[in-house]
């Protein structure tokens, strides 16, 4: 069988297109065999190829863009699929149209809309096949209303001769609208158009947008022509919808144990139907178990990308009917820790493992041989025995630092497999951790398809890092770069920086195997969340990279970069001095300026070298050496504030070299400018470093980092059918924007954090549609807090964005945090999501009255304790009529 392929699709000099597909003829899905096309005329790309029938069945293809620079773009159509095993016929002519990634379409044909929120949103059809036909017309048209169908009409008798009195409706086959016509040689060249027909009020609605559809070959006895119309040319933005945000141990019911879990989710999205909310968004719900003490709060420092987190286990539900003499003794201990107004991690963790343990012990005989748990295991256990090796092994040693272990330090998967056999003695203990993790599963799946049920998605968390100490790390090191820690640049909710201390990915080592270990960890999620929002996407582009020697994010630089060569200095008429520019620059009047009377602290950690200059101690020359020296000495508050001099001083630089490049190549320290270094040089250097810290910064990268982007994201975001949402928050490369809106990732806006640096703020009515808008995010003062943070701001704030006269209010009242919360629901915005915090604080009566208790982070606070938890219970909530009532109002008065 001959298969034609045109695409249409204009290019310029030296870009081409590709097909790839599901057999070997198209590559088998591998874009560098992909079936090369060849240039028709301006609008086609054409291909034949030739393919077995009794091979094959369906055909599933897509379209690939491949550019000078060499760079594959695949299409964004997910389903064009034919069925090439009862045509009875030689010839298939395919007449496509490009799906460019970044239609708002295609948005609603990921999981969440297909699904949940557009299931059933449209009229049914019955499809009226003829016997004979020549032509076969598909196309989308993903926001109908109820009781609309699309129909089509044309210029030739077999399209109803443009009659909008008999209009031909087409029905729907997977995704496609879809009518087959048996069209004669008379009727091409065929003008067309699509448009909307009301099924019940038996009416045309309207036609689509723009000029007629042409189709001009011609149909012949042993050929079946298909034509993919893409997309109706209807409006395809007036789907709006409103979410909440709130992590899962900071809800509060009168079930749980002293921290939020996962059959909360049940309440929450009782209370979401009830205010036409359509999404909950959650933070990361992973195992962060590591020390066993508070510091283990951090949701992003996860032990396991798969594994969720025990303190999230309903004790009730674990034990059921028959073993609840197990948890009736703990009611009182219950009660205290529901009281208590913030998270106890450590004694709820202490109590739920223990309290898991003693139901697994009278439990295991039957659970082991459960049908369901086996199934579980069986779909896991790629992550699941590892993980619960570690865990044991982790608990055995005392330490997550796999490399303190005795045994087993090095990961092998045989050794592994051997150990957790059901014949050891320890097996009970890897046991307990497989029925921790089936029980967990089954509550979050519960919870989540609940919430499906009330129409309502659920919205996860990727973060984008793992902790040093994980089984990510332990099983694949390769993957990663272990002698750096990501973070974040200097900002102004941390002015030095911010170091996760999660080790760099091995990008080139993962792009080996086309992303592996992402495509598990996506499909893993999509088992529970509809929708994720990529922890700093811009780590994608590039990540912030501070060396292991070093402690604070301020030493730390883009990598992949492009470095400054030394030869550069010299083309600016600069001479380059290699220890001015990379060594602290520590003098007497540095060390004044810095430290004033106390100055002379600091001489014990330096040696002079003349003309009043300083060298630090070679054991003082970095910033771990620094804080491993002041660890073994009391913890005063003179101690504290040398260690902090001591880092400031180390940071006192301009460049760093890049390593092994023998003096040859350096990256710029971020915020030069600020340093004393800089501030002591002459005027006409400090200009000459300010073009070429520019150039750096703001230039050179920008090219380099969309090509870093598209290696990865593409693939990545190919591998999931979950809605994709970015947080590209910070120090942001012209090229995000572009990419994001390339592939279809939703962006995030944030009114006090504006992305135009020459703007105060950002208003939400002039978000894009493809994005999410919020006025606070968990690494934020909720509305309230932020209205005292900065008088001066808050007044431009309720003159300008508020649209009010006169003075600002000193506290945020309830009007006014209400104003925010609808501007916000009236954005052009696909989704306007809100933490639960500043929803009621729209209401003076419900809100809290302590608002500064409601901050969930604070990201300059390195070992930061997550124990927020709503102030009432979900069941009150629920019961709040007026308020539920009124925010219901404004969200359906929003469109949304």
């Amino acid at each position: 069988m001959k298969i034609h392929f045109y695409i249409r699709y204009y290019t310029r000099p030296g870009e081409s297109l590709h097909v790839t597909g599901n057999i070997e003829e198209l590559g088998d899905g591998d874009y560098k065999n992909a079936f090369a096309l060849e240039w028709l005329d301006s609008q086609y790309w054409h291909g034949v190829l030739q393919v077995d029938p009794t091979h094959v069945t369906k055909i599933r293809y897509k379209y690939i863009f491949k550019n000078v620079n060499g760079e594959m773009l695949p299409d964004g159509c997910r389903d064009r699929v034919i069925d090439i095993s009862k045509t009875g016929i030689e010839e298939i002519q395919l007449t496509d149209t490009w799906n460019h990634s970044g239609e708002f379409e295609n948005v609603f044909y990921t999981d969440p809309f297909r699904k949940v929120l557009l299931r059933d949103h449209h009229g049914k059809v019955k499809a009226k096949s003829p016997k004979k036909f020549t032509h076969i017309f598909r196309v989308k048209a993903p926001l109908l209303k109820k009781n609309e169908t699309i129909f089509l009409l044309g210029n030739a008798e077999a399209t109803g001769n443009w009659n909008l009195d008999a209009p031909l409706l087409l029905a729907q086959e997977n995704e496609w609208w879809t009518i087959k016509l048996n069209m004669p040689k008379e009727a091409f060249p065929l003008f067309y158009k699509y448009g909307v027909y009301n099924t019940d009020q038996k009416k045309v609605v309207e036609y689509e947008a723009g000029e007629n559809r042409l189709l001009q070959n011609e149909p012949s006895l042993k050929k079946l022509s298909i034509v993919h119309d893409g997309f109706v040319r209807i409006p395809n933005n007036t789907w709006k919808g409103a979410g909440v945000s709130i992590p899962v141990f900071s809800l509060r019911s009168k079930d749980s144990f002293g921290v939020g879990e996962f059959c909360d989710l049940k309440l929450l999205a009782d209370w979401a139907k009830k205010t036409k909310l359509r999404l909950i968004q959650l933070l990361p719900v992973n195992d962060t178990i590591s020390t066993n003490t508070w510091k283990d709060s951090y949701p992003y420092s996860s032990i396991s990308a798969f594994a969720l987190h025990p303190i999230y286990l309903n004790l009730e539900e674990v034990a059921g009917k028959h073993d609840a003499h197990i948890i009736k003794p703990l009611r009182k201990k219950q009660k205290q820790l529901n009281d208590l107004v913030e998270v106890d991690y450590e004694e709820v963790l202490k109590l739920k493992l223990s309290t898991a343990r003693e139901l697994f012990e009278l439990q295991k005989e039957k659970f082991i041989t459960d049908e369901d748990f086996m199934l579980f295991f069986k779909e896991n256990k790629h992550w699941l025995v590892p993980y619960a090796a570690f865990s044991y092994l982790r608990d055995r040693n005392g330490t997550a630092n796999f490399r303190k272990w005795k045994l087993y330090s090095d990961y092998n998967k045989a050794a592994i497999e051997k150990y957790v056999s059901p014949r050891a003695k320890h097996y009970d203990n890897i046991a307990f951790n497989y029925y921790l993790q089936y029980h967990l599963h089954k509550q979050l799946k519960g919870a989540v398809d609940y919430a499906h049920k009330l129409g309502i998605i659920i919205k996860g968390d990727i973060p984008i890092g793992v902790n040093p100490d994980s089984v990510e790390t332990w099983m694949s090191p390769e993957l990663f770069n272990m002698h750096m820690q990501s973070g974040a640049p200097p900002d102004d909710f941390a002015v030095k920086g911010q170091n996760w201390q999660f080790p760099t990915y091995n990008w080139a080592k993962m792009a080996e195997d086309n992303f592996e270990w992402w495509h598990k960890r996506f499909a893993h999620m999509a088992k529970y969340f509809d929708a994720f929002r990529i922890d700093h996407i811009l780590g994608f582009f590039r990540i912030w990279n501070i060396p292991d020697d070093h402690i604070e994010g301020i030493m730390g630089y883009f990598s992949p970069a492009l470095p400054v060569h030394v030869y550069e200095f010299a083309q600016r008429g600069m001479w380059f001095n290699y220890h001015r520019f990379c060594k602290p620059f520590i003098t007497d009047a540095v060390l004044w300026e810095m430290f004033g009377p106390n100055k002379d602290k600091f001489l014990p950690f330096i040696s002079a070298v003349g003309n009043h200059h300083y060298l630090l101690h070679e054991e003082f020359s970095t910033q771990k050496k620094v804080a491993e020296h002041f660890s073994a000495l009391e913890d005063s508050i003179d101690n504290r504030r040398i260690r902090e001099g001591l880092f400031d001083l180390i940071s006192n630089v301009i460049l760093f070299e890049v390593k092994d490049s023998n003096g040859q190549q350096f990256h710029f320290r971020i915020s030069m400018e600020n340093t004393s270094s800089f501030k002591h040089l002459d005027w006409n250097t400090q200009q000459m470093l300010k073009g070429m810290y520019n150039d750096y910064f703001y230039v050179r990268q920008e090219e380099f980092w969309r090509k870093e982007a598209m290696k990865k994201l593409p693939s990545l975001k190919l591998s999931t059918n979950m809605l994709i949402c970015g947080e590209d928050l910070g120090m942001v490369p012209r090229v995000v924007p572009e990419v994001m809106s390339q592939l279809g990732i939703l962006s995030l806006e944030i009114q006090r954090m504006p992305k135009d640096i020459n703007q105060e703020f950002f208003h939400p009515a002039n978000a894009p549609y493809l994005s999410v808008v919020t006025p606070s995010t968990h690494d934020m003062s909720t509305i309230r807090s932020w209205w005292e943070e900065n008088r001066q701001i808050t007044q431009d704030f309720f003159n300008k964005e508020l649209a009010q006269w006169g003075d600002a209010p000193e506290t945020c009242e309830a009007w006014i945090n209400k104003a925010i919360i609808i501007q916000h629901l009236y954005s052009p915005a696909m989704w306007s999501i809100f933490q639960l915090q500043d929803m009621l604080g729209m209401d003076p009566v419900i809100r809290r009255e302590n608002h500064e208790s409601e901050r969930i982070n604070v990201p300059a606070v390195s070992n930061y304790y997550w124990r927020y938890r709503m102030h009432i219970p979900l069941e009150q909530l629920l019961k709040e009529n007026e308020f539920n009532e009124e925010l219901k109002k404004y969200v359906e008065a929003s469109g949304r």
